[in-house]
């Protein structure tokens, strides 16, 4: 277990949140029925769920669902102290590469990530799962640094 500023008790009821979120999955095709939710820097606790669609490639995983719902409810300025995700399918399910990339916008480097992993859940630092992630610096007029 990493160690964070969040009390394990917050994280589980974060997990549990999470895994509210995975009953509302739309997942008809594949069956695999995601939550996620994220603890804000406010404290305000968001959550989505994945959404599937025929054409499997527009379907939307539950992290990016309640990033997308975090900035629509509180704006772009939002900070992400801490990541759950839930399944219903007892698989593992880490965030995927574009989940990691999208929050890597948001979440705090030392960020709490808990997913299901082979073996249990796993809790794991926001930088130690997108290690290198793609980051563009931009100064005050919009050009690189």
């Amino acid at each position: 277990m990493m160690k964070t500023s969040l009390a394990q008790s917050a994280l589980d009821s974060l997990l549990e949140e999470a895994t509210r979120a995975a009953e509302n999955s739309y997942s008809p095709y594949s069956r695999f029925k995601v939550g996620a939710a994220l603890r804000l820097a406010d404290g305000a606790v968001v959550t989505g769920t994945n959404v599937e669609n025929v054409s499997f490639g527009l379907t939307i995983c539950a992290e990016r669902s309640a990033l997308v719902r975090a900035v629509s409810q509180f704006g772009p300025g939002i900070r992400i102290d801490a990541v759950a995700v839930a399944n219903l399918n007892n698989a593992a399910s880490p965030p995927c590469g574009a989940c990691r990339q999208m929050l890597a916008e948001f979440a705090a480097p030392d960020a709490p990530i808990v997913f299901p992993a082979a073996g249990g859940t796993r809790t794991m630092a926001f930088e130690e799962i997108l290690p290198l992630g793609f980051d563009m610096k931009l100064n005050k007029t919009g050009t690189r640094q």
